[in-house]
Parts: structure tokens; sequence; C-alpha cells
């Protein structure tokens, strides 16, 4: 009987912690980015240059500044909430991670939030010198040997910033650094979620480092999903 009573006095505390924790009603956006017109066709990147890292290809990487996806979906599109959203009070404590693999970035595009740490890894047998060409924020340009471990970065203002190695001239990404915690970046099928929205009307931006910037408004009224889609005119060049 005694184990009985514990038991059930561990649940109600339990519930009441759920209670307590739980967040408030909160809203979800979810779409898909798609484009009209004709893109650009990715190229097969040479590599030969660099044996090391050609050898851990099958097949030819290709250029990713656009790739598209079944259904005219376009991926790598950074989803994001640009007003609206109150202030973040802290970064996150967990580093975005930036590798160099294949001598190749991975990923592309690495979205993360103003003053979070940047983490950047060579997994290759070689060096590279990775150089994001920022215009907002302090630009750098640091040699990274193999072997060595990642360095950490930061930066303080919200900036789209091209990357690329000063070593390997194939090699580009892009940095995203945002304001907010609300934002994904589209996958292989162009779909992208939201999610911890809390009540009220914002202005969701969708950037993509080819075509461009826009915007569209969207009001989370408690505890709802409302779709959100973006469609881009794609240039073949």
């Amino acid at each position: 009987m005694q184990v009985l009573r514990a038991f059930s006095t561990i649940l109600a505390a339990l519930s009441v912690a759920a209670i307590v924790t739980a967040a408030p009603g909160a809203g979800t956006v979810t779409g898909k980015v798609t484009y009209t017109g004709t893109p650009a066709k990715p190229k097969p990147i040479d590599m030969s240059k660099e044996p090391t890292c050609a050898k851990q290809h099958t097949t030819p990487e290709m250029t990713e500044s656009v790739v598209t996806g079944p259904g005219n979906t376009l991926e790598y599109v950074v989803v994001y909430i640009s007003a609206g959203a109150p202030a973040e009070s802290s970064a996150p404590s967990t580093p975005a991670t930036f590798d160099q693999k294949g001598c190749h970035y991975t990923p592309h595009l690495l979205a993360f939030e103003v003053n979070q740490e940047l983490k950047v890894v060579n997994s290759d047998q070689t060096s590279h010198n990775i150089h994001p060409l920022a215009k907002i924020n302090h630009e750098w340009n640091k040699s990274q040997p193999p072997g060595t471990p990642p360095f950490i970065e930061k930066y303080e203002k919200p900036e789209f910033i091209s990357v690329k190695c000063n070593i390997h001239p194939w090699m580009h990404g892009y940095f995203a650094v945002l304001n907010t915690s609300h934002y994904a970046v589209s996958d292989a099928s162009g779909e992208f979620k939201l999610p911890n929205l809390p009540p009220g009307k914002y202005t969701l931006t969708a950037w993509h480092e080819s075509y461009g910037t826009q915007t569209q408004e969207v009001t989370i009224s408690g505890n709802e999903t409302k779709t959100v889609n973006f469609s881009f005119v794609a240039k073949p060049y």
C-alpha cells in the first residue's frame, strides 16, 4: 500500500511538472519552396588537383548554388521570422558546425544565430583556408591544416555571408546569421517547418543565394498549423 501511495505521489508530481513546463498554445508554419522558369544546371566539379579529395567521391561533386528537386522544388532556402517575434535573450549554447570534408562544405548553407558559436572543422587530409566574405560583420581568413583542432568564431550582426576556400576555388558555401531562433532551411523536397510560434502576426522571409528574397505575412492565433509556400523565378544562369 505504501508503495502504491508513493507511486501515486510521483505521478502527481510529474503531472504538475508537465503542467508547469508545458509551453502555452503555440503554432507552426509549414510550407514548400518551389520555382518557375528554367534554373541553372549544376556543373560537375573537377577536383583532380587535389587527389586526396577526389578519391573520396565515386561520382563528381556538383555545384550547389541552385539545387532543385522533383516537382520544381528548391533546396537551401532559408525561411525565417524577420519581424514580429520577441528579441532573443541569449544565443544557443550548442555551436553550429561547418565541416570541410572531401573538399566540400557541409552543409552548403549553414544557418545559425547572432553570437552563437560557429565551430569550423577540417575533416580532410589536406589544408584548407576558409574565407567568409562578410561585409557587415568582421571579415576573417584562416588556414586550417589537416589534423588541427576545430576553431571557434562568432558574428555579432545578422548577415548572409558567402564563404570560399582560398586554396580550393571550387569550394563555396554560405552562412545565414540570423537574429531569431525561428528559422529553417528547405530540404531536398523543398519543405520547411517553423514550430513553437507564440500567437501573433509575423513577417516570414525566404532567402536564396541566387534568387533573392521574398516575404509573406502570417498570423498565428494559437495551437494551429498554417501553410505558407514560396515560389521563386529561376534564371538559367
